[in-house]
């Protein structure tokens, strides 16, 4: 599934889930800008690492491939385990995505 969502830049970035390299991406003008990468379990997406390209840095394309990563999440019916700091960092500053950690794990990511 690919979603685009517009931000303040002259090339309309797009996220898609790349199944086959378990990550999604960020793409800008056609270009790969960044990468969450994640790890299946039977019932959660663990997110590894993410990285926005140093060019597309500092102008929230972070925000938006894990918010897309996330709903595409959700809509899959898996939780999430934000093992990555960036996904972390997200679900604190958007509490509404907290739900999607499991209880049992809440804790252990320092999450309510």
């Amino acid at each position: 599934m690919t979603r685009h969502i517009e931000l303040d830049t002259a090339e309309a970035p797009s996220v898609r889930n790349n199944p086959a390299s378990s990550r999604f991406e960020l793409y800008i003008g056609g270009e790969l800008a960044g990468t969450a990468e994640y790890q299946e379990t039977a019932a959660e997406r663990a997110f590894v690492h993410t990285e926005i390209d140093a060019r597309w840095a500092g102008q929230g394309h972070d925000r938006l491939l894990v918010r897309t990563a996330l709903d595409d999440t959700r809509d899959d019916g898996a939780q999430i385990l934000p093992m990555c700091a960036v996904v972390r960092h997200f679900i604190e500053s958007h509490p509404e995505y907290g739900a999607l950690v499991p209880h049992w794990a809440r804790e252990s990511f320092g999450l309510q």
